[in-house]
């Protein structure tokens, strides 16, 4: 994939935009060589067609009415120069679409997976909703720009270009009224470029915050219409709309206003430029169809210079586009994969150990999650983390998994430190059922298949029957192949939780981490997945966080923690007559 150059990086950070957004396109145009050169040829010939127009129109008025003989050549002639400029249009046309579909779409991409590999840091402090935003409507802009506004740009600067030089060849002396009126033309692009750049990246910002709203209260529907709260979230929502509409109708304003500007300025010029030419005929220094060619190149410029007004203006506006979109493409992991990661032996014993860990989460900095933590997990020892929510157990999974590294200490698997393995080889020997299952809006098959991608079918059966997911999934319209829609939003808790753990029962790891796996399970189920849990269990390090002690009676060793510290280890029993933390808890959940 392309690299984002480290100068548009540095335009990411201070907010520069619109030459930050060619550079920063410019390797995903490079990949596209082809087309670029094939949509530049077409370009050129385009350009030359439409250049040599006037010169057969002034053939048709000065020729093809002199006499008979130079009718049907003159006429010949203007036909076969639309039908090549028809042609090559079109050829230009399709190539620098397609050019804009393919780098959009690697832009996508790249980005895509970049977010992919950002650590959960980043998303701690980002909304999902913004980033999608970014995802979509962001680089929608750029479409416009790559796809049409490219071409619009360098086509205008050629006909531009070539139509002052042909101004100039057809009559020297109008050509310098023309001039004058470039000038008086870039000026209110140069004055109201900055402005319009600011309230373009405040309006993509606006509209981000509205789909930021819309994709949480659209995930959050049941707890929404729970609450009976709709006429609220609309309000919002209309509040939100309300601000992004305002905003863009500063946008707005400003760019038809330096639009006008700009246009009136140059066919004000080329008006006054006509008036002297039209005296020029009448006094007999020009022809008229040299005084026709010129007024059509007249034209063509200025029309060019317009296009190029409204082009700049769209650059402006995808500037905060794209300016958005490199704020994403700059940002780093904070947590890196070493350049050679060590290997792990395969197959994994499967010892764990946290030494002197002290953590915190980024911006808690005056509250530790875990302070001075220290614990040994032997191969095949099963090991609970009980206490009070807010104790540091999920903490301790998180660190496992490498989704964090503590500010002191070591975690190691095996003996490694996970800091000098590959994240994504580590995290393959480890199966998670978390407290919140996710599923997919895809098949129950393929739900359950995400716990290892090449399974057959009949694995992922067996995998449901193990976890007490079969009869539910049989019963379903489609059975296996019954889409579960978002977030499961078809199934119950306790279902959505079944299969989580089916999917980790394929996983078939190593190192299985248990985040209150059976949380959400009536008593019928929980006995029933348990058992399976139980043979799942057999051979492997497993860590199991439970608020209900009845779940971990059987582990080797419970760990009892409070306020990010280890308080008290040992089997149930012991800790029963040891009293403290465990005991209370006991006491107060066996009690009812």
């Amino acid at each position: 994939m392309p690299d984002l150059p480290p100068d548009a990086a540095a335009d990411a950070r201070t907010g520069k935009a619109p030459i930050g957004i060619l550079r920063t396109l410019w390797p995903f145009l490079a990949r596209q060589r082809g087309l670029l050169a094939a949509w530049l040829l077409a370009l050129a010939l385009s350009s030359v067609a439409t250049l040599s127009l006037p010169i057969a129109v002034r053939h048709m008025i000065d020729r093809g009415f002199d006499s008979g003989s130079n009718i049907d050549a003159a006429f010949a002639f203007l036909f076969a120069v639309a039908l090549a400029l028809a042609l090559f249009t079109a050829a230009r046309f399709f190539f620098i679409s397609l050019l804009g579909e393919r780098v959009i779409a690697d832009l996508r991409t790249r980005l895509y997976a970049h977010l992919l590999d950002l650590d959960q840091t980043f998303y701690e402090r980002n909304r999902s909703g913004e980033l999608v935003s970014r995802l979509s409507a962001d680089t929608e802009l750029l479409r416009g720009v790559v796809g049409s506004g490219m071409s619009v740009a360098l086509r205008s600067v050629v006909m531009v270009i070539g139509s002052l030089s042909m101004l100039v060849v057809t009559s020297p002396r109008l050509a310098a009224w023309t001039l004058v009126g470039i000038p008086l033309f870039v000026l209110p692009l140069v004055l109201g470029g900055r402005r319009l750049q600011k309230i373009a990246r405040q309006s993509q910002d606006r509209v981000a915050d509205a789909n930021m709203l819309a994709a949480e209260t659209l995930g959050a529907v049941r707890t929404v219409q729970a609450h009976a709260h709709e006429p609220w979230e609309r309000g919002r929502f209309d509040d939100a709309v309300a601000l992004s509409v305002a905003t863009a109708r500063k946008r707005i304003g400003t760019q038809a206003v330096v639009t006008a500007v700009a246009i009136t300025v140059v066919f004000g010029a080329i008006t006054v430029v006509l008036w002297s030419g039209a005296h020029d005929v009448v006094a007999g220094r020009l022809s008229p169809g040299t005084l026709g060619q010129f007024v059509l190149y007249a034209l063509m410029g200025g029309g060019s210079v317009g296009a190029l007004a409204e082009v700049w203006n769209e650059l402006q506006r995808a500037a905060g586009g794209m300016g958005r979109i490199n704020e994403l493409l700059v940002e780093r992991p904070t947590l890196q994969a070493p350049q050679h990661p060590k290997a792990l032996s395969l197959p994994l014993r499967g010892a764990l150990a946290l030494d002197d860990i002290v953590f915190h989460y980024p911006g808690r900095d005056a509250t530790p999650a875990l302070q001075h933590v220290s614990l040994q997990v032997r191969p095949g020892e099963t090991v609970a983390l009980v206490g009070p929510s807010g104790a540091g157990k999920s903490t301790v999974l998180g660190l496992l998994l490498r989704f964090h590294d503590p500010r002191h200490g070591i975690v190691s698997v095996d003996g490694v430190d996970v800091r000098e393995l590959d994240p994504a080889q580590l995290r393959e020997q480890i199966a998670l059922v978390p407290q919140q299952p996710t599923i997919f809006a895809a098949s129950a098959r393929d739900n359950i298949r995400y716990g290892r991608l090449d399974a057959t079918d009949a694995e992922v059966e067996a995998a449901a029957r193990a976890a007490e997911a079969d009869d539910f999934i049989r019963a379903l319209p489609a059975g296996y192949d019954e889409q579960l829609g978002e977030r499961g939003a078809r199934l119950s808790g306790g279902q959505q939780q079944r299969i989580a753990i089916a999917r980790a029962l394929l996983r078939d790891a190593p190192i299985l981490l248990l985040d209150e796996a059976t949380s959400a399970l009536d008593a019928q189920s929980e006995r029933a997945v348990q058992q399976a849990l139980e043979v799942l269990m057999r051979g492997r390090t497993t860590l199991v966080i439970a608020h209900r002690l009845a779940t971990v009676l059987k582990a080797d060793r419970i760990v009892v923690m409070d306020q990010g510290r280890i308080v008290a280890e040992g089997r149930h029993e012991d800790l029963l007559a040891q009293g403290g933390l465990y005991a209370e808890l006991a006491r107060l959940q066996f009690l009812h």
